[in-house]
C-alpha cells in the first residue's frame, strides 16, 4: 500500500533486539557476578573443539533473560551480534550443545553451584528485619519426564507434574532457594529439609524475623522443628474437624477483636490430634453479606444463619473463617495483617512461572531440571536487583521491565579501537529507560573508582557492608535498598 519498497537482507550484522541490555551486561562485570558464575562452573570438556564455558553459561542466561521456556527457543537469539561480544563469548551454542553442556555438569556440584550464587544475591540483603514465604507451585508436564507424577494438581487435573519447593525474601521477592520434587511430593515434609538448611546455614543476625507458609505448612513436625531452632513462624492451619470444633467454641462469645480490612479475630490455645502441646491459634473471620447454602456433614442443605452486622447494619448470612497458628507474641491486628500480606508472594511465583522459565526448560532428567530451576531463579534476583537500581520508587515484573530496559534495536560499530553500540528505542517510555540506565552506569562506575583500592576483589557487590562512596540525596534513596 505504501508503494514498491526494496528489501534488503543483511545476514552478518552486528545488530541486536536486545540493544539495551548491555547495561544490565555492565552491572554484572561491574558486581563480579559475571566472572564469579563462570568461575565456579563445574562444566568441564575434554574436546579442543568444545565450546566454552563462557558461550555455555552466556547462551543459558540470554536464553532465559529473553524469557524462553524451552531450549529449541535459542535457536531466536543465535543472530546476535552484539550481546555475546560484551559477554566474551565467541558464539550462541545450539540448544543441543545447551542440553549436553548441561548433562555434563555433576549432580551435587551443580546444585552447590549456584546454591552458593543465590545465596550471595540475597546476603547482603538479610541485614533488615526480613519475612520468610514459603510455598509449593505445581509444573505441569506433557511427556515422560523423571519425576512426573499425577498428583495434585488444580490447573489440569490428571495431568503429571513437578513440584517446586521454593523460599521467597517477602517484599523484595528474591529467591533464597527452589528444589524440583516428583509430582506427588508436594506436602511440606518434602520442602521442610531444605527450608532447615536454608534457616541453620544463616547466622542469628541474618535469620527471618518469621517464616510464613499457607495451610499446607501448618504441620507438628515443620513447627516443632522450628520451635526447637527458636524461629518465629506464622502459618494457617487446615478447617480440619477438631479446628472447626475449635471455632464453634469461640462464636459464642461476643469479645471479638479488629483484625482489619473487615475481619475480626479472637485467639486461644489449641492442640491437635498429633500435637505434642498446646500452640497459639488466632481464628480470623468475616461476615459474608450474600446468601449462603451450605451443606451439613450428611450432605443436606440448609440456609446459614443469619444475623445483622453490628458496624454496616446489612443482613449477615454466615462468616468467613481462617484459622492461625503461631509462636509470636504479636496481637491479632499485626498478625491478620501479616497474614494477608502474604499474598505478594503469589505474584512472584505466577512471575517465575508465566514470565520466567518455570513452566519449561524441562528434559527427561530431573537433574537438568534442578539446575535450570536454580538458573531462572538467580537470573531473575540478578535482573530484579538490576530493575530496582534504575527504578527505585516501585518493583516492576518482567513482563514491564524487559521491555522497558532491555529491548531495543541496538547496533555495534568499531573503528580506531573503540566499540559504539548505537540503540533505537521502540518502547514508548525509550527517554525515562535511557536517562535510568545512563544513571546505574554512573553510578556502579563510581562504586568501582571509590573501592578499587580499598577492595583487592574486583566486585563492588558487598559495598554496602564497608564505606560508601559520596553520593547527593537523590542518589543515596534511590540505593537504600541495597
Amino acid at each position: 500500500m505504501a508503494g514498491k519498497v526494496q528489501v534488503r537482507w543483511e545476514t552478518a550484522s552486528a545488530a541486536t533486539p536486545m540493544g539495551q541490555l548491555a547495561c544490565f551486561i555492565q552491572f554484572l562485570h561491574l558486581t563480579g557476578l559475571w566472572s564469579r558464575w563462570l568461575a565456579g562452573c563445574p562444566l568441564r570438556y575434554d574436546s579442543p573443539n568444545a565450546p566454552s564455558i563462557a558461550d555455555v553459561l552466556g547462551t543459558w542466561m540470554l536464553s532465559i533473560l529473553s524469557g524462553h521456556r524451552r531450549y529449541s527457543h535459542v535457536t531466536t537469539i543465535r543472530g546476535d551480534g552484539v550481546n555475546p561480544g560484551l559477554l566474551e563469548m565467541s558464539k550462541v551454542v545450539s540448544e543441543d550443545a545447551l542440553r549436553k553442556g548441561l548433562l555434563r555438569i555433576p549432580e551435587a556440584a551443580g546444585t552447590t553451584w549456584l546454591d552458593g550464587h543465590l545465596d550471595e544475591s540475597t546476603a547482603a540483603l538479610l541485614d533488615a528485619a526480613w519475612i520468610l514465604d514459603t510455598d509449593t507451585t505445581v509444573k505441569v508436564l506433557y511427556g515422560h519426564q523423571e519425576g512426573a507424577v499425577v498428583a495434585y494438581n488444580p490447573k489440569k487435573p490428571g495431568r503429571p507434574s513437578h513440584s517446586y519447593h521454593t523460599y521467597l525474601m517477602a517484599g523484595l521477592r528474591l529467591v533464597l532457594g527452589v528444589e524440583v520434587h516428583a509430582g506427588n511430593e508436594h506436602s511440606s515434609k518434602h520442602g521442610q529439609p531444605g527450608l532447615l538448611k536454608i534457616l541453620d546455614a544463616l547466622p542469628l543476625a541474618k535469620k527471618p524475623k518469621l517464616v510464613r507458609g499457607d495451610n499446607g505448612y501448618g504441620t507438628d513436625g515443620l513447627m516443632a522443628a522450628l520451635e526447637e531452632r527458636e524461629q518465629p513462624y506464622l502459618f494457617k492451619l487446615k478447617l480440619s474437624k477438631n479446628v472447626k470444633r475449635h471455632i464453634s467454641r469461640l462464636c459464642d462469645g461476643t469479645d471479638w477483636t479488629d483484625a482489619g480490612q473487615g475481619w475480626e479475630g479472637k485467639e486461644g490455645q489449641l492442640a491437635l490430634q498429633g500435637w505434642d502441646h498446646k500452640r497459639r491459634v488466632v481464628v480470623l473471620r468475616r461476615p459474608l453479606t450474600h446468601e449462603q447454602v451450605a451443606q451439613d456433614e450428611s450432605g443436606q442443605l440448609m440456609l446459614s444463619f443469619i444475623e445483622a452486622n453490628r458496624k454496616t447494619g446489612k443482613e449477615i448470612t454466615g462468616h468467613e473463617y481462617a484459622v492461625l497458628v503461631t509462636n509470636t507474641g504479636y496481637e491479632i491486628l499485626s498478625l491478620g495483617q501479616l497474614y494477608r500480606d502474604r499474598a505478594d508472594a503469589e505474584n512472584a511465583f505466577d512471575e517465575l512461572k508465566n514470565q520466567w522459565g518455570w513452566g519449561g526448560y524441562t528434559t527427561h532428567d530431573l537433574h537438568r531440571c534442578q539446575l535450570a530451576a536454580r538458573a531462572v531463579a538467580l537470573i531473575y534476583n540478578w535482573w530484579s536487583l538490576f530493575v530496582r537500581l534504575a527504578n527505585p520508587e516501585a518493583r516492576r515484573e518482567a513482563i514491564t521491565s524487559r521491555p522497558w530496559l532491555m529491548t531495543s534495536v541496538g547496533r555495534k560499530t568499531e573503528h580506531a579501537g573503540q566499540t559504539t553500540v548505537t540503540l533505537t528505542g521502540l518502547h514508548a517510555h525509550f527517554a525515562q529507560a535511557r536517562a535510568a540506565l545512563t544513571r546505574v552506569s554512573a553510578l556502579l562506575q563510581g562504586w568501582v573508582a571509590e573501592t578499587a583500592e580499598q577492595l583487592p576483589d574486583p566486585s563492588v557487590w558487598h559495598v554496602n557492608g564497608g564505606e560508601k562512596p559520596r553520593q547527593s540525596g537523590a542518589e543515596k534513596r534511590r540505593s537504600a535498598w541495597l
